[in-house]
């Protein structure tokens, strides 16, 4: 019992001793050297408590990033590349005119909207379609005027749907309405341009 009691004493004699040591180097540094030490601590402290936990989320991320590339590369088709970076500039332009749909095709998309329609629960009213078809233009534009009746989020998902279903479709202008404040359903009228490949 003695000798943990001696080892205490002894213990504590050290710290009293290395605290009378750094008060001595304390004072002798005077304001300055002072101010430098507190953020010295201040650095280390933030150090620890804020980067070096960050420094593991980075780490996660970049293996994130490393098995998302890998995958990209992995989807890639042999010769992809190769083959785009031959096409010319006229079998570019081909290429992009060959994505919008031909001319005789505007009836099945016709159907396909009125189908997003019923979809989405939309009431469609009669409609307005008008072809414009320019001489010196490669593509046609068909123009369509769509009265549609519904609740705000069934307008909306059908015209987020429209555009997805017919990517060479674009909403030129909206007009909504409603006969009073309390009525949930809307009226809206859509224009809607189909842009077709002669």
């Amino acid at each position: 019992m003695d000798s943990s009691l001696l080892k205490t004493e002894t213990l504590q004699t050290q710290l009293n001793q290395l605290a009378l040591l750094l008060r001595w180097q304390a004072s002798r540094l005077g304001i300055i050297g002072k101010i430098g030490l507190g953020l010295l601590v201040a650095a280390g402290i933030y150090f620890f408590s804020a980067v070096l936990p960050q420094e593991s989320t980075l780490l996660k991320l970049k293996e994130r990033a490393d098995i998302l590339q890998m995958q990209a590369l992995s989807k890639k088709i042999p010769g992809e590349t190769e083959t785009a970076k031959q096409m010319s500039g006229d079998q570019a332009l081909q290429a992009f005119y060959d994505f919008f749909p031909r001319i005789d095709s505007s009836p099945f998309w016709i159907r396909e909207l009125v189908q997003l329609a019923k979809k989405q629960g939309v009431e469609l009213s009669s409609s307005e379609y008008r072809l414009i078809n320019e001489n010196d233009a490669r593509l046609a534009r068909y123009e369509m005027i769509l009265p549609v009746k519904g609740r705000y989020p069934q307008i909306r998902a059908f015209m987020a749907d429209a555009l997805e279903t017919v990517p060479a479709m674009a909403i030129s202008a909206i007009a909504i309405k409603r006969e009073n404040v309390t009525a949930e359903n809307l009226e809206a009228r859509l224009e809607i341009n189909l842009y077709l490949n002669k």
